[in-house]
Parts: structure tokens; C-alpha cells; sequence
């Protein structure tokens, strides 16, 4: 590493995190000190979770931290010998500063790499459904600002050569707005050429509205439109009713609360997203270790007797298989043990261990295992059910009234954090949340303790309740819940297209 570091103007895209370039990521993941902007979306900071993260965006009208403060933060990092990874919303190099930023850091002589980013011109077109470039329609592109240097005294731009380009994408100008609809009429430009704002490109919050030159202003103040937005102008603006599909997904514009534990929200919420929503992740679930190692790891050392194993779980086998590799075995210990998966997801887990279940039950139920049994013959079978602390007693209590010898050793706990996550009351208070999502019982029931048993069912009044399966549904009502959506099949994909199924499609701004 160089004596005085190095530092890396990255461009974090327009706002979805996927948008971040291969480089760009790989470069983050390096950084020790995070230094990012108000458009950089702040998800990408678990990219980096060691590194120092320092915020120091700006909002229109109110700079959170000066320019030269910035730099400043620059050097004084970088020349420490620390790895800086500057991200910035767009690229860098476009309306961004990135180059004021780099003629520091070369005057001072620190090393320094530029990694281009999507810029918000080309999200904000692609992602409201209108092609900056068409050969039917226009032969020229032009970017420009709608917010120039402050200590101009006259505009820089020649806007008679603007007014006579096919396509003119505008940033940073919302405020400056009737200012540029003036300019460009004024120098010949048709009234009647559509125009778009977009605001939010790449986001679940992305809002679209279209107009015409002459009207857009009035437009823009009736839908108290406010920036961060792009300003598209030209004929191309016209094909956006074909072209639209991010705004056209059923789950645009929903805000949905994913209540899974922190390391399962993940693949939940992707399934969600794809659909359009917005996710907030509020686990109401951590994972611990039994509290006694002592009754799983003698159920272990017996497993050469076992007859059935049971899983009922993604985090049964995963922990499962943890605890094997603790003790110096792996999949070989479960020997001539059938093996019973309650449902696909735990049947692919156990296909990563390569083991193929010898039984999945059609219903993903406690309820469902108990009558997929009910075929086998099951006096004097030994049966492990490794599960979780707070699991309910059916499949023991019936396997063992046929006579079977079950073992049911603590495997993990489920604890209830100590608080939700930041914003996330003030989100569900202020009507923000429009479904919430309860995997388990054991979601619904420490949502409860989280935010207070009596408090819940009025928190959630106005707010769609989407429950995986008739156990958690149970749970729901029994605190004082109403169930709007529960799935036919007690899975993720069911759940997801049960939501999609309740909401239907979703309007814009036109």
C-alpha cells in the first residue's frame, strides 16, 4: 500500500444497488474508509462493513458538507496511507464534481482511480421507458445542468444550439424549471414537445411525470413534484406508453414490511423487489445457540441408531451442519438414518450436503408431517428432530403416541431484539408501510413484544397483514390481527404471488 493511499472515485450508479459496476464493487470492498454522497443508495455500505463510513451528502438548497470540506476529507484520509473509496451517485466525471475531486487529489499527489458509474440521465430514460436515442425521432443527445455555477452572472449555455437538439436531458433543474421551458421555447422549440421528469430513477420511490413544454410547469407545482429529478425533452419522451415496464410492475409503489430474521430477509425481499416493491427489513428474530449443547450433541454421538431424521427447516439444517463440523463430522455421521425435509426449501439445503431426503411431505406443516408418517410404521423407530427452542410439540407428541422414541434437542433460539430497526415505528405510525409480511408465528408474536401486545393490532389498522400459513395466521388473529392474504402453499413464492395477486397493478403521475 502507498504511503499516502490511494483513493477511488467511484460512481454508485443512480439508486439501485444492482447498478453499481463489477470494478466498482470489488473497489468498495477494499476500502477502509467510505466517504459517500446523498444519491449513493447507503445499502451499498454492507459492501464494506469494517470501513469507516463517513456521509457527506448534499440536498437541494441545504449543503451537509461544503466541497472544499470534502476534499479536505480526501487528503486527510488518503494521506493517513488509507484505501478511500469515494462513492458517488451517477459517474463521477458527469455533473458529480469528480473532477474537482481528482485535481486535488493530483495537486497533492495522491494516487487516485476513476470507476465510471450509470449516470442518472441514462437510468432516469431507461428506467421511465423512454430511449434517449431513436432513429425515427432524433439523431443528437445533449446533457446538460439545470443548476450552473452559482457565481455566473449570465447562463453558460448556448441555448439557441440546445434548442435545436433532438433529445435534451437536464439535471439537477426542477427549481430552475420554468427558467428552461422559457429558453428553449423562446428560441424556437415547439410548445407541444413532450417533456418528462423523473424523480428517484432505479427506485421503488421512482415517480414519472410527463407534460408537454407549455404545460409542464403548471404541472410540476399541481403535483408538487420536488427534485432529486432528471428533465428529459424531446419527441422520444412520446414513446414511454410502450416502452414503460420498471413503473408497470404489480408491486410498484408498495412499501412492504419483511419481518424474517437479518440473514433470511435477503431472498425474501429479492422476491419482492422483482415485483416492484419497495422492502423494509425489520427482523424480528435473532438466532442463538442453545443455551446447553449437552442433549443435541448426545443425540449426535447416537446417530448411528437413528432411523429417521427430521428437519423442518432452512436453520435446522443449517445449524444442524454447523454443529456437526464443530464436533469433526459431516454427513457421513447421519449413516443408515432416513431423512424427512419439511418442504422444497429445506430439501435444497440438505441437497448442498448431498443428501436427498427420503421424505417430503405435500403439506409444509407440522400437521403435514405428522400424516406423511402416518404410512410408515414407526414402534420402536428412533426419531431426531432437532429443532428450534420454541417449536410447537405436534410431530414429537404424535410420533411418539405410534410408539416411536423421539429426540428433540434444542438445535438454536429464537430471541426477540430489543428495539426495531431505526425509522422503522416512525414508517408503520405515520402510514408509510402498506403490507406487512409474517413468516412465522414466532414474527408476529415478537413484533408484538417489540412493540407492545395492546399497541400492534392499532399500529396495523391500515395496514395489509400477508401471513405465510394458517399456524402463523392463527397467531395473527390471536393477537388481534386481521388476516388479508394467506397463500395456498406455505412458501416464500406462494407468499409472493399471493401479494402481487391482492395488489394488482399501480398508476403514476400523468
Amino acid at each position: 500500500m502507498s504511503s499516502k493511499g490511494i483513493v477511488y472515485l467511484i460512481g454508485a450508479g443512480p439508486g439501485d444497488r444492482g447498478l453499481i459496476t463489477v470494478r466498482g464493487l470489488e473497489l468498495l470492498r477494499r476500502a477502509e474508509v467510505v466517504i459517500y454522497d446523498y444519491l449513493a443508495n447507503p445499502q451499498l455500505l454492507s459492501e464494506a462493513p469494517e470501513a469507516e463510513h463517513i456521509y457527506v451528502g448534499k440536498a437541494a438548497g441545504r449543503h451537509h458538507t461544503p466541497q472544499e470540506q470534502i476534499n479536505s476529507l480526501l487528503l486527510e484520509h488518503a494521506g493517513r496511507g488509507r484505501i478511500v473509496a469515494r462513492l458517488k451517485g451517477g459517474d463521477p466525471f458527469i455533473f458529480g464534481r469528480g473532477g474537482e475531486e481528482a485535481l486535488c487529489l493530483h495537486q497533492a499527489g495522491i494516487p487516485f482511480e476513476i470507476v465510471p458509474g450509470v449516470t442518472a440521465a441514462f437510468a432516469a430514460a431507461a428506467f421511465a421507458g423512454i430511449p434517449l436515442t431513436h432513429r425515427d425521432y432524433t439523431t443528437s443527445l445533449a446533457l446538460a445542468t439545470g443548476h450552473e455555477h452559482p457565481a455566473k452572472a449570465t447562463s453558460g449555455h448556448d441555448w439557441d444550439a440546445l434548442a435545436g437538439i433532438g433529445t435534451l436531458v437536464f439535471y439537477m433543474g426542477v427549481t430552475n424549471l420554468p427558467t428552461i421551458v422559457q429558453e428553449l421555447i423562446s428560441r424556437g422549440r415547439s410548445p407541444k414537445t413532450p417533456i418528462a421528469l423523473v424523480r428517484w430513477a432505479s427506485t421503488p420511490r421512482q415517480q414519472t411525470l410527463t407534460a408537454t413544454l407549455e404545460t409542464v410547469v403548471d404541472e410540476v407545482r399541481k403535483a408538487h413534484f420536488k427534485p432529486p429529478a432528471v428533465i428529459v425533452v424531446g419527441e422520444v419522451v412520446s414513446l414511454r406508453p410502450q416502452l414503460r415496464w420498471f413503473d408497470r410492475r404489480p408491486l410498484f409503489g408498495k412499501s412492504i414490511l419483511v419481518t424474517r430474521a437479518a440473514d433470511q430477509a435477503g431472498e425474501f425481499s429479492a422476491l419482492l423487489e422483482a415485483q416492484g416493491a419497495r422492502t423494509v427489513e425489520c427482523p424480528t428474530i435473532e438466532m442463538a445457540p442453545p443455551l446447553d449443547w449437552r442433549p443435541l450433541d448426545e443425540a449426535i454421538a447416537r446417530l448411528g441408531e437413528i432411523d429417521w431424521t427430521i428437519f423442518t427447516s432452512v436453520n435446522a439444517v443449517r445449524y444442524f451442519f454447523e454443529r456437526l463440523g464443530d464436533l469433526g463430522c459431516d454427513a457421513r455421521a447421519l449413516g443408515r438414518s432416513h431423512i424427512c425435509a419439511v418442504g422444497p426449501k429445506t430439501a435444497a439445503a440438505l441437497h448442498r450436503h448431498g443428501i436427498r431426503p427420503d421424505l417430503v411431505p405435500d403439506d409444509y406443516k407440522a400437521e403435514g408431517v405428522v400424516e406423511a408418517f402416518g404410512r410408515i410404521e414407526m414402534t420402536g423407530r428412533r426419531v431426531l428432530l432437532p429443532r428450534a427452542d420454541r417449536a410447537r410439540d405436534v410431530i414429537p407428541d404424535a410420533l411418539s403416541a405410534r410408539g416411536a422414541i423421539v429426540l428433540a434437542p434444542t438445535l438454536y433460539r429464537n430471541i426477540i431484539p430489543s428495539s426495531l430497526p431505526k425509522g422503522v415505528l416512525e414508517e408503520l405510525a405515520g402510514g408509510d408501510i402498506d403490507i406487512v409480511t409474517f413468516t412465522s408465528s414466532s414474527t408476529v408474536e415478537n413484533l408484538a413484544a417489540i412493540v407492545g401486545r395492546g399497541r400492534l393490532p392499532a399500529l396495523l389498522e391500515k395496514v395489509v397483514v400477508a401471513s405465510i400459513g394458517p399456524i402463523t395466521s392463527k397467531s395473527c388473529r390471536h393477537l388481534g390481527l386481521r388476516v388479508d392474504i394467506e397463500p395456498q402453499a406455505y412458501t416464500l413464492e406462494a407468499l409472493t404471488e399471493a401479494i402481487v395477486a391482492f395488489c394488482g397493478t399501480v398508476g403514476e403521475i400523468e
